[in-house]
Order: structure tokens, then C-alpha cells, then sequence
């Protein structure tokens, strides 16, 4: 990729840029996801850890999911940007808040999950959609848990 992804926090403190193109974007509407992004879902694009390149400290927060997988989510420590996240059962893997980058047009989701947790005034939703986590068999390609 000749011009790299980049986003970062509110204020600046937190950069970072993206090499490849993301394996894949996804919205999710867990209750976690909501009240992570202070709206009805968290859109998500997923890229490998080594596409990944962060300038600046991040304060982060562990909480488990409801499969019992451990979700770090990082944010700025001085504005409270949310900037990306990991999940231990996805070694290798980083999960990039679309609401982070610079130019939003870089996510473009193609799955929702956890539907069923969606508020109603909230009906963005892509196919296919889910009413929670779908199997692995029924993820985009590199997206397995």
C-alpha cells in the first residue's frame, strides 16, 4: 500500500498508521461495544499487529467477553479516544476504532454482530448480520477467534 492508513485520538497525543489495506470491518452492537464508543455499536476493521504502527501512549482496559476471551481496549489517556483493541483469543491480531482513523472511508463494514443487543433507534446493519457471534465458518476469511 503506497499511503498508509492513519488515524489516531482527539487531541493527538495518540498516532498511528495502518500498511495494508484491513482484512475485514465489522460492526458490532454488544453492550460493551455501546458503551465503549458512547453510541448504539463499535465499528471495528481488523488488521494483523505487524501492519500496525502506534506513536504515542495509550491507557488500556481489560474486561472479558461474554465467550470469556479477555478484550484490551486501548484508549488516549488524556482525551479518552478510543484507538484500538485486542483480543486474547485473536493473537497477532489488532482492531482498529474506525471512529479513530482519519478518513472513515477506509472502514467499510461487512458483518454485524450481536444484533440482538442493538437499540432500536440504532438500525445500521450489514449483511450478514448476526444476532451474536457467528461460528468461525460463517466469519469473513481471517476474522477466526
Amino acid at each position: 500500500m503506497s499511503n498508509p492508513i492513519t488515524g489516531g485520538c482527539l487531541c493527538g497525543a495518540v498516532r498511528y498508521e495502518v500498511s495494508e489495506a484491513f482484512a475485514m470491518t465489522a460492526d458490532c452492537f454488544c453492550t460493551d461495544c455501546r458503551k465503549s464508543s458512547g453510541t448504539g455499536h463499535g465499528t471495528h476493521c481488523v488488521s494483523p499487529a505487524a501492519n500496525f504502527a502506534l506513536n504515542g501512549k495509550t491507557t488500556s482496559f481489560d474486561k472479558p467477553a461474554d465467550s470469556g476471551n479477555i478484550v484490551t481496549r486501548h484508549f488516549c489517556g488524556t482525551c479518552g479516544s478510543a484507538v484500538y483493541s485486542t483480543n486474547n483469543a485473536m493473537p497477532g491480531m489488532t482492531f482498529v476504532r474506525a471512529s479513530s482513523l482519519d478518513d472513515p472511508e477506509h472502514a467499510q463494514p461487512a458483518i454485524s454482530v450481536y444484533t440482538s443487543s442493538a437499540p432500536s433507534w440504532d438500525p445500521h446493519r450489514v449483511e450478514p448480520s448476526f444476532a451474536r457471534m457467528p461460528p468461525d465458518s460463517a466469519r469473513p476469511a481471517g476474522t477466526e477467534a
